[in-house]
């Protein structure tokens, strides 16, 4: 029942956020949605992701001024450790990027920054399923997006992608080891 009720939260929140109307380009951007139920879910204090969500305070005000104008929603914070590899990640995130919409390049900080959940990227993002996130990457880095042709985990994916450009041979995600799905992200592939 208590999942029931959150995915309703989760879901009530998210139309709230997108019944405010957008400004300019963001009107028109296919990853308001995602942002908005990464929003919600961090109001229902969903996933890993601290107040700021990765970015500046500069590039989130923009973001709520003009994805969701109207008073900002509180966000629950969190202490996230650096990973030594984020800017690593961003730069392949962002040279991946569609190249149309602002929030591509927001949304690069804001995956990177989840890749320190020890969850599901989708769970830790606080999205309400791993589906938004695919949407999510397809919008936003379509030739990442179309690489994974083994539908392998995104985080997983990832840093496979991350450490086959860089040359490193023994690569697991952060945290990977840990995660109860261990077994379904690490089987042998087909």
């Amino acid at each position: 029942m208590n999942n029931i009720c959150a995915i309703s939260h989760h879901a009530l929140i998210q139309a709230k956020l997108l019944a405010r109307p957008a400004r300019g380009a963001a009107a028109n951007d296919p990853n308001r949605p995602i942002l908005a139920s990464l929003l919600a879910g961090r109001v229902g204090d969903e996933g890993i992701l601290p107040a700021h969500l990765g970015l500046t305070d500069a590039e989130r005000d923009r973001l709520w001024r003009e994805y969701f104008p109207g008073p900002m929603l509180s966000l629950p914070d969190r202490e996230l450790e650096d990973l030594p590899e984020a800017d690593d990640l961003i730069a392949l995130l962002l040279r991946e990027r569609a190249g149309i919409f602002e929030s591509e390049a927001w949304l690069a900080h804001i995956v990177v920054t989840a890749c320190a959940g020890k969850e599901h990227l989708w769970f830790d993002l606080g999205l309400a399923n791993r589906a938004e996130l695919s949407k999510l990457l397809d919008n936003a880095f379509p030739t990442f997006a179309r690489a994974n042709v083994g539908d392998m985990k995104w985080k997983k994916f990832l840093y496979r992608t991350y450490c086959a450009r860089e040359g490193i041979y023994v690569c697991p995600a952060p945290s990977c080891g840990e995660c109860s799905d261990y077994a379904k992200c690490f089987a042998p592939e087909v």
